[in-house]
């Protein structure tokens, strides 16, 4: 039987039943850091995978996305498993990034967290990494699977299986602890060779390698602002009974999934109205709304813009976006792509000078930037203040004090929005926020722009990278943060997506990104669109909004 190896850029010819593991050390197969797993037709196998089909296999390590996710759920089973042994009657719960790790909190505690117990659950992780466990995978029955995780007290969130109709599921096994991880482990514990623990704000802060940096713990800044918005929709997900995705799927079934969207939507709209209220009090002339990709600026600030009519302002809507350079002016990143989050992207001599007419009272020509052609374009689009209007400017940089250098602080208000998932898997399998943002921009694309997934998915590194380097080191400077997430969304984005993901073909390496988005989103039952209001966030992404775009 023959393979292609990409990584020796040969074929050779294999035994039937050769594992990942012993392919790369009979062909010394080396990397710069230990191999993880690999790509195996683009789908991402575990080292323990056993070739029964001729393939083409990529290994990968650490500073892949893939190699990452790995080693990251490897160290959850790893904290889980020293929690549960230390602790038999707590709950360990694993729910969003932040400052370079995830962060977690354990329920029914019988003694505070403290330093000490901290020490305690690390010598505990490090004893089971010394150890070098293995950590086994099971291929088990529906119904197996759901006697063990009866057993353990956790068979409500894990029956979320149950939505992929299939009739067996992988579990892993370290030793008397069985768990469901939504992707594949490492081969066994010993393969943890750096993290970090830490206590953080009321929880832990479990710390994972950059896979830039692999060899360095990233530093912990306090975030207290994304904190706090975590938080917040934390609670209000309680508050609706929707922690997990399960609780969403009860709430489709038993059609109460009408109460939970006008519950969502008007819980989004009394934040936008104390947001206007608070720029009132501060006596803003400049509503300033930033946030990365597809997080719903646009919408956001046509939301804000009404509720700022409502308490007699005359809001006047800017989007940075329509002020990019021309396409041949555009900048580039390090592997010769457009690089549109860069700041120099902006056209920042015309923007500030239309700034500077508008709070000067001049009515001011302003383009229209056609993302087909790559122009501005001009077509008499004109707006002016009046002596009660207030500039509600839009786009990633909008925090970035260089894009409106010529404006007085005092003058501004600002605002970060993200789309930050609150729901989870389970408790031991968090929503990646990016996920969310991914999903709706490969929707927005296809529809509005033009681009197939497979399109999206090749930018999609290049637009997080833009975002690291250009927007998220300003959010704290927000007067407020803002989640544009709905706890119902992703039902409402699967039948959009599923389409336009399976025309990924298998052949491209964005292949086992898009079989994974498709897997997660086989979780959700879907909610039809016609349940969804006209101002919703979700319209900017899907269409029938009530506002112009």
């Amino acid at each position: 039987m023959y393979i292609e190896i990409k990584n020796l850029n040969k074929t050779i010819e294999i035994e039937y039943g050769i594992s990942l593991f012993e392919l790369a050390q009979s062909e010394n197969i080396t990397l710069p850091h230990p191999i993880l797993g690999a790509l195996v037709n683009n789908q991402v196998r575990s080292l323990g995978y056993r070739i029964h089909k001729p393939c083409c296999i990529d290994f990968f390590d650490i500073t892949s996305n893939y190699g990452n996710g790995i080693y990251i759920r490897s160290l959850y089973f790893i904290l889980y498993k020293s929690v549960k042994t230390l602790f038999p009657e707590a709950k360990l719960n694993i729910l969003h990034s932040i400052s370079g790790g995830k962060y977690c909190e354990i329920e029914h505690l019988n003694c505070p967290l403290d330093e000490n117990m901290l020490q305690t659950i690390t010598n505990k992780m490090n004893e089971i990494i010394a150890a070098d466990l293995p950590f086994i995978r099971k291929e088990v029955t529906c119904n197996e699977a759901e006697a063990l995780f009866k057993r353990q007290g956790i068979e409500k969130e894990k029956s979320i299986f149950r939505e992929t109709n299939k009739m067996y599921l992988t579990v892993y096994q370290l030793n008397d602890v069985t768990n469901y991880y939504y992707g594949c482990l490492l081969p066994s514990t010993g393969y943890v060779k750096l993290y970090g623990l830490e206590l953080y704000e009321n929880g832990l802060l479990l710390k994972i390698p950059n896979r830039k940096r692999p060899d360095t713990i990233p530093q912990t800044r306090k975030m207290p602002k994304l904190f706090n918005v975590y938080q917040q929709f934390k609670e209000w997900g309680n508050h609706l009974g929707i922690p997990y995705i399960y609780n969403l799927n009860d709430k489709v079934d038993s059609g109460q999934v009408g109460d939970l969207i006008l519950t969502s939507e008007a819980l989004q709209e009394k934040v936008w109205a104390n947001v206007a209220d608070e720029i009132h009090r501060k006596n803003a002339k400049i509503a300033l709304i930033s946030g990365p990709s597809s997080s719903g600026k646009t919408t956001s600030c046509r939301r804000l813009s009404i509720q700022l009519g409502v308490i007699g302002y005359h809001p006047v809507q800017l989007s940075v976006d329509d002020f990019f350079v021309e396409r041949d002016d555009t900048p580039r990143d390090k592997n010769g792509n457009y690089d549109f989050e860069s700041l120099e992207a902006i056209d920042l001599k015309l923007f500030n000078k239309t700034l500077d007419q508008l709070l000067n009272g001049q009515e001011v020509e302003i383009p229209v930037f056609n993302f087909q052609t790559g122009k501005k374009e001009w077509i008499g689009k004109k707006i002016a203040m009046k002596e009660n209007s207030i500039l509600v400017i839009e786009g990633i940089h909008c925090l970035n004090p260089k894009l409106t250098a010529s404006i007085s602080e005092d003058t501004k208000y600002k605002i970060f929005v993200s789309a930050l998932t609150s729901l989870s898997v389970d408790s031991q399998n968090p929503i990646p926020t990016t996920d969310t943002r991914l999903i709706r921009r490969i929707i927005r694309d296809f529809k509005y722009r033009g681009y197939s997934a497979l399109d999206t998915l090749r930018r999609w590194q290049s637009v997080r990278d833009g975002e690291e380097k250009n927007i998220f080191p300003y959010q704290e400077n927000a007067d407020v943060m803002f989640n544009t997430s709905l706890i119902y969304e992703l039902s409402v984005l699967r039948p959009y997506a599923m389409p336009i993901l399976l025309a990924v073909p298998e052949w491209e390496p964005e292949y086992a990104e898009a079989i994974r988005l498709i897997k997660f989103l086989q979780f959700f039952k879907t909610i039809k669109d016609d349940m969804i209001p006209g101002t919703s966030i979700l319209r900017e992404f899907v269409g029938g909004s009530k506002f112009r775009y």
